[in-house]
């Protein structure tokens, strides 16, 4: 397993809200999470490192209680589901009470989308508009679904998914860590196969999304370059078209699985 994340503040803004994670507790079993901080410089930020320190650590916490010494977990799927909307309730609670407490945060929020990878089956937890997708050959497939008022749009017909993507309003979410007491999540498993060679993970914030259409991301994450350099070029790429927001990938590439 190779994996490489990268963050930029991108070409308007002044500060980066934007925050991520990647642990590898084994071979074979990792975790990745992005953040995307929404309500001002500060409260941007403050939410989305504590969404994803809260979230890791709760994390961290039911690995290590469940992983054995051959380096495989021993538990269910509903298990992981539970512990994976447990590490986002956990971590809304953090941001929700860390805004309660300073009256210059309140309103903050973030998005969160997560993976935790065991072997052949990828789990995924997401709120907001922060994307997983998973890409093998030429094929590329966008796993989560976004809670955000154009995703509204489409989903009944009123927009085409192209028009999304420069929508006046497509930064309007509907559902966000920390900004109220409590948050839905919603959790995808995803069975891979490398057999017909390597699949890939690709974990980012809306400021990659809003300038690179799914066939470009697909051109650059199953090119021959190293992980390291596809992170790169993703966020130069979204630079080059214009860098409205801060930009967050994470690439993450699985290999005789």
């Amino acid at each position: 397993m190779q994996y490489c994340g990268k963050t930029d503040v991108g070409m308007k803004r002044n500060v980066n809200q934007d925050h991520f994670a990647i642990k590898e507790y084994a071979p074979g079993i990792l975790l990745a999470v992005v953040c995307d901080g929404m309500g001002g410089a500060r409260g941007g930020r403050e939410a989305s490192c504590t969404a994803t320190d809260s979230f890791v650590a709760s994390m961290d916490s039911f690995v290590e209680s469940h992983i054995t010494e051959q380096h495989t977990i021993e538990c269910t799927d509903a298990q992981i589901h539970r512990a994976l909307r447990s590490a986002a309730a956990t971590s809304n609670r953090a941001v929700f009470s860390r805004a309660e407490e300073d009256e210059s945060l309140r309103g903050m929020g973030t998005t969160l989308v997560a993976v935790l990878i065991i072997g052949k089956t990828v789990y995924t937890v997401n709120i907001g508009d922060s994307r997983m997708y998973i890409l093998h050959g030429a094929s590329i497939e966008q796993i989560t679904h976004d809670h955000s008022y154009v995703q509204y749009l489409v989903d009944t017909g009123r927009i085409s998914a192209e028009e999304a993507r420069t929508a006046q309003n497509r930064n309007i979410i509907t559902r966000a860590v920390g900004t109220e007491s409590s948050v839905d999540a919603d959790v995808f498993v995803t069975e891979i196969d490398c057999a017909g060679g390597a699949v890939y993970v690709l974990l980012c914030s809306d400021g990659l999304t809003n300038h690179i259409g799914s066939d470009e991301l697909a051109s650059i994450i199953t090119s021959d370059a190293e992980v390291s350099l596809k992170a790169d070029t993703l966020v130069s790429r979204a630079n080059s078209y214009g860098g409205t927001d801060n930009i967050t990938a994470v690439v993450i590439k699985l290999e005789n699985c």
